[in-house]
């Protein structure tokens, strides 16, 4: 090899070598990890207004040919009765997601915004703490709507319970906001849904778009619960559970991945 082609091949080479970062390991990324095994609800744990963590009341959460199934077939009313499913592990770093989709008719006794209505919450306080009539944790919420037929109705807006980030730079002005990027599903059809969290930055994705960004979530102080889940000075919310909604209408999930940064 003549010495021209060999410094060709050696010269990059030490350019990378040598540069000033190259002694810090790179960030790896995770791989993706199922969260729901397709049989059973192990590693999840449920928690219904009225009811102590653990007790599936009505059969709400339920696995039945390889779908996560969320129904109310035995709720005489739905009078306020909401829950939620969570998984068994605090995170901090993390891409998940999710397929879902709604299905039949909102349960009798609804919330007047309860058609098509539920949510998959993040950064939640621990199932645990939740008192035996809190509707719902302190959490951030990818909320999830279904269209009906013919209005828009988009998905993923973010609700803060108990929280509030920093939407360009600025305090969320309302419970719940908006995605930038509008899509609306109608019928029974699978949505993938995915959130990412980098080190206090959050962004939600549908079907690999994304629709929103924001960042620096933090306790709300004013919020009784919310208190005291802040650390002294810190207010900051840095990890939490996940968990999935039982808001009044029928939902399936059928993949529920993460990856752990």
């Amino acid at each position: 090899m003549s010495k021209k082609k060999l410094l060709l091949l050696v010269v990059p080479f030490l350019l990378f070598a040598f540069r000033p970062d190259a002694d810090r390991p790179a960030r790896k990324e995770g791989k993706w990890v199922s969260l729901f095994n397709g049989k059973n609800l192990d590693g999840w744990k449920m928690k219904i207004v009225g009811h102590p963590l653990g007790e599936n009341f009505g059969n709400t959460f339920r696995v039945e040919n390889g779908i996560l199934s969320i129904r109310y077939d035995q709720y005489k009313s739905f009078d306020n009765t909401f829950g939620a499913l969570y998984y068994n592990k605090k995170l901090t770093n993390y891409r998940l997601k999710v397929e879902y989709r709604f299905v039949g008719e909102t349960a009798p006794g609804a919330p007047s915004w309860g058609f098509r209505d539920s949510g998959v919450q993040y950064h939640c306080q621990a199932p645990a703490t939740l008192g035996l009539t809190q509707p719902f944790p302190i959490c951030l919420e990818y909320n999830l709507h279904g269209g009906n037929g013919k209005d828009e109705r988009p998905t993923g807006e973010l609700c803060a319970n108990g929280t509030y980030v920093e939407i360009d730079g600025k305090r969320n002005a309302s419970f719940c906001t908006e995605p930038i990027v509008k899509r609306t599903f109608h019928g029974d059809v699978w949505v993938t849904l995915e959130i990412d969290i980098r080190d206090g930055k959050i962004k939600h994705f549908v079907n690999g778009e994304e629709i929103l960004q924001f960042a620096n979530p933090r306790y709300d102080p004013t919020n009784e619960i919310a208190k005291t889940l802040i650390q002294g000075t810190d207010d900051k919310v840095k990890d939490g559970y996940i968990s999935l909604q039982s808001n009044s209408h029928p939902i399936d999930f059928r993949k529920i991945e993460l990856m752990e940064y």
